[in-house]
C-alpha cells in the first residue's frame, strides 16, 4: 500500500519535498512521470480510470494520494485518482477545494488527499475517513508527516520508522542542499516487516505482513512499487 513522508514549509532551501511509494497491482496500466496534455500537470497517469495519485501543475499546485485500507467497498464508487486531478485544473485554494469535496465524499471509496499550492503557502489534508466514518478537511502545519493508509501521521509501525528515520537524516543534512538519492535509497528501500501483533489486523496477517514494509518486496504479483522525489525551490 501506498507511502509517503513530506516535509512542508519547513527548510530554507526546500519549501516542499516528497518521497513516495506508489504500490499497485502490476496488471494495472499505468503511464509513468510526464507532462499531460496542454503541458500544464506534470504527473503518472492511471490509465484505466484516467487519474493521478500525485501530480503537479507548471503554477505551483500540487496533490498526491492514497487510499484508505478497509475491507469494505462501495461497488460503484467514483475513481479517487480523479481528485488530484479536479484540484490541479480547478481555479480554487486548497481550502475551497476541499470543502467542495466534503460535499460529495461518500461518492468515493476511503482515501487521503493532500493538496496545496506553494505560492499561497496553504496545504489541505482531506479524507471521507475520519473518526466515527466522517469527511473532514484541516490545513496541514509546517514540518514532517508521515501518509499511509490510514489517517495522516497515524502511528502505524512503517509509518514511525520513516518517519523517525527522515527526521535523522534531516539532522545529518542541517540546512544546507539535500542528497535525494541517498535519501531515496535509504528510506524507501526498507523491506522490515512488522511483527504481527504491532499489524493492524484490517486484513488477514499473511496479506498484511507482505504490506507492512516501507518498500513491499514480495514475490507476489501483488504490486509495483516504485520512488519519486518531488521538490521545488525557493525562487531567487
Amino acid at each position: 500500500m501506498c507511502i509517503a513522508v513530506f516535509m512542508w514549509q519547513a527548510h530554507p532551501l526546500y519549501p516542499f519535498l516528497l518521497l513516495f511509494n506508489r504500490d499497485e497491482y502490476h496488471s494495472r496500466p499505468t503511464k509513468p512521470l510526464g507532462w499531460w496534455e496542454g503541458a500544464e500537470i506534470l504527473g503518472g497517469r492511471d490509465e484505466k480510470a484516467g487519474g493521478t495519485w500525485l501530480a503537479s501543475t507548471t503554477d505551483g499546485k500540487f496533490a498526491f494520494l492514497t487510499n484508505f485500507r478497509e475491507v469494505q467497498s462501495i461497488p460503484q464508487a467514483k475513481s479517487r485518482g480523479e481528485l488530484p486531478v479536479r484540484f490541479l485544473q480547478s481555479k480554487k485554494k486548497p481550502l475551497d477545494f476541499a470543502e467542495e469535496i466534503l460535499t460529495e465524499a461518500d461518492q468515493y471509496n476511503g482515501f487521503n488527499l493532500v493538496i496545496a499550492d506553494t505560492h499561497s503557502k496553504s496545504m489541505v489534508y482531506v479524507t471521507n475517513r475520519s473518526e466515527g466514518g466522517k469527511s473532514k478537511a484541516t490545513e496541514v502545519s509546517p514540518g514532517i508527516h508521515v501518509l499511509t493508509n490510514a489517517l495522516l501521521d497515524s502511528p502505524w509501525p512503517k509509518a514511525q520508522r520513516l518517519g523517525h528515520a527522515f527526521k535523522e537524516l534531516m539532522d545529518k543534512y542541517g540546512e544546507g542542499e539535500l542528497q535525494m538519492k541517498e535519501m531515496a535509497d535509504e528510506l524507501m528501500m526498507d523491506t522490515t516487516k512488522d511483527d504481527e501483533g504491532l499489524l493492524p489486523h484490517i486484513y488477514p496477517p499473511e496479506t498484511e505482513s507482505h504490506l507492512s514494509s516501507i518498500f513491499i518486496d514480495t514475490e507476489r504479483p501483488l504490486v509495483s512499487p516504485y520512488i519519486l522525489c518531488f521538490t521545488q525551490h525557493k525562487r531567487k
